[in-house]
């Protein structure tokens, strides 16, 4: 029950009244300011009276006003209990005298130049006590855990049936729902409780929201916190927030913590970052304590999720703290047809759309690429002002997400696009006469994000491994686009379009050789695997191989990129008439499809030409 506002104190309110006061009384209380009055003595007014000049005269307690016939005032101060008649103004029939009593306002007066101030001095120090209350009990709540908990009777909750699919992670995690909702059989066979599941995989796979559907599938209170609400510049608050929220997890038992981006405060400890007074590394110890100090029928599950583990400390991976390991990877083909399933149930489809083929066409997309695929599919729906979501939208929108926005206002001259257009049919052709590469799926020379143009590769199905011949093919139509332009323009006219491919060609070339043992220089890998940045053992990093070796790798690397330039050449040479002709069509319709393309090699004969 959300906790109720309290009103605003009242001395606010008094505050305000008394300033509001203390204005009115200056303005209509206090007398009103005459006109400017000349100081003179008691006696000029007396004479003025005497020759008939006085028009008006006023007693204001001792002060004593005479307005003249010719508009001037004079003004003068009497001695106290002097009258009119005593000073000689009795002729009140001809010279108006008007008497004002001041004492109340006196009163009044002294009575707000006293109370005035010591409210407002009052309301200053008890404004002054309520900051340093508040100040002292945030500092208190400073080292309380800040995890926000998930109500197991809340109707949104998430059960495995909302996570489409990770079936092989949905097996392993229905022990653990089992675990919390029958601890007592386990036990009874003298099996303990995991202590910690460790979530792990890609981003965007969805491992918060699998540690969520397992809190409701078991029907228990889940408490969420991210690893860097931890980390404080304090040093002892992250400690003290991990005793918070165990402390809180075991009055809720049974029930699961869910700690999100545990890397955070989890990465390997003793890297020369930070000594052992490391607030990061207090943290970690205090979590490392907390799951050793769970007692044997205490039913608390630790579920953290994070997309590096091979950053954390060892001693969080032992067991008896992370039990179970748990790998959410990429979906395959089967399982981004779920995912998609999931995400149209609220968004208006048309009959036409094959969500088959938008699988098929999103290798590698994690759940939330897909999520976010169909989002761009609906808004370039609503924004064209359709009813309705159809395949058209769905193929734009796979290839927003993966090349990038269309920019068809880029301004560029004939020669340039000519060139953009040789250049890509060029990694086209190379690409469909490769036998291990993936089908041309798209040619296009609109630019899109930095690229003028772009030939899209497509796999038929999710590769797992990759083969030596499949890098060489790969490398081969990498290197089509810069020899169509060497062929149709000659060597001089090359230009800088091909820069990303020559990166791309060099780094796999690189790998082959240092990384998968596919040179003559062996089964080896040369240097270590520089897998973790954060690591401050790797900072230092020595190469562990000589100069003679390096200049080896070096002249490998080159011989597998000149061969792939060679082949790439022959076969361009041996097409040269299909390149342009496709490359002069490309350039009217400024697009071709995967059928658009390969029509042109039905014939052999043509192919040939």
């Amino acid at each position: 029950m959300a906790e109720k506002k309290r009103p605003p104190s009242n001395l606010i309110y008094l505050l305000i009244a008394a300033l509001i006061f203390a204005a009115l009384y200056t303005t209509v209380f206090t007398p009103n300011q005459k006109r400017e009055a000349e100081e003179v003595e008691i006696t000029a007014i007396q004479n003025l009276y005497k020759e008939g000049q006085v028009k008006r005269l006023e007693f204001e307690g001792n002060t004593v006003r005479a307005e003249l016939k010719n508009g001037t005032v004079k003004k003068a101060t009497k001695s106290d209990g002097d009258s009119a008649n005593d000073l000689g103004f009795d002729r009140p029939d001809l010279v108006p005298l008007e008497i004002k009593d001041t004492t109340g306002q006196a009163f009044w007066a002294e009575l707000a130049l006293s109370i005035i101030p010591f409210l407002l001095i009052v309301g200053l120090l008890f404004l002054m006590m309520r900051s340093v209350s508040a100040n002292n009990r945030t500092a208190l709540s400073f080292g309380m855990s800040r995890a926000k908990e998930f109500d197991k009777n809340k109707s949104n909750k998430v059960t495995f049936a909302d996570v489409a699919g990770s079936e092989a992670a949905k097996d392993e995690l229905t022990e653990i729902v089992d675990f919390l909702k029958e601890p007592k059989k386990y036990l009874k066979m003298g099996a303990k409780i995991p202590r910690g599941v460790l979530l792990f995989g890609p981003p965007g796979t969805g491992k918060t929201l699998m540690a969520r559907a397992v809190a409701g599938e078991a029907d228990v209170p889940f408490f969420s916190i991210s690893g860097s609400e931890f980390v404080e510049m304090f040093v002892g608050v992250g400690a003290s927030r991990v005793r918070d929220l165990f402390a809180k997890a075991r009055k809720n038992s049974p029930c699961i913590v869910f700690i999100d981006e545990i890397d955070a405060v989890g990465r390997h400890r003793g890297t020369g970052l930070g000594g052992g007074h490391d607030e990061r590394e207090q943290t970690l110890n205090q979590i490392l304590s907390e799951m050793d100090g769970f007692e044997k029928d205490t039913n608390v599950i630790v579920v953290a999720a994070t997309n590096r583990p091979d950053v954390l400390d060892p001693a969080l991976l032992r067991p008896g703290r992370f039990d179970r390991r748990v790998v959410i990877d990429n979906p395959d083909l089967k399982d981004r047809l779920e995912i998609l399933k999931v995400h149209v149930r609220e968004k208006p489809l048309d009959k036409q759309v094959n969500l088959d083929t938008v699988a098929k066409h999103t290798p590698g997309f994690s759940g939330a690429d897909l999520e976010n695929l169909l989002n761009e599919a609906a808004i370039r729906a609503a924004k064209e002002g359709k009813k309705l979501i159809d395949q058209k939208d769905l193929d734009q929108s796979i290839e927003k997400v993966l090349l990038g926005p269309e920019k068809r206002n880029k301004i560029m001259t004939e020669r340039e696009i000519e060139i953009t257009a040789h250049h890509e049919v060029g990694h086209a052709i190379t690409g469909h006469f490769m036998k291990h590469t993936d089908p041309v799926h798209k040619i296009s020379i609109v630019s899109r994000g930095m690229a003028l143009g772009v030939t899209w590769f497509l796999p038929e199905r999710d590769a797992v491994l990759i083969s030596k011949e499949k890098f060489e093919d790969e490398l081969v139509s990498l290197m089509g686009g810069r020899v169509a332009e060497e062929i149709i323009y000659g060597p001089e006219a090359v230009t800088t379009g091909a820069s990303n491919d020559m990166e791309k060609a060099t780094k796999i070339a690189r790998n082959m050789v240092t990384k998968y043992g596919m040179s003559p220089l062996g089964p080896i890998t040369f240097g270590e695997h520089h897998g973790n940045p954060f690591l401050g053992k790797d900072l230092l990093h020595e190469k562990t191989y000589s100069e003679s070796t390096s200049q080896q790798i070096d002249r490998e690397v080159s011989n597998i990129l000149e061969k792939a330039f060679k082949i790439a050449h022959e076969v361009l040479a041996k097409h040269k008439k299909t390149l342009m002709k496709i490359a002069k069509d490309l350039i009217k319709k400024e697009a071709l499809s995967r059928e658009e393309f390969e029509s042109y090699f039905k014939d052999p004969k043509a192919a040939m030409a």
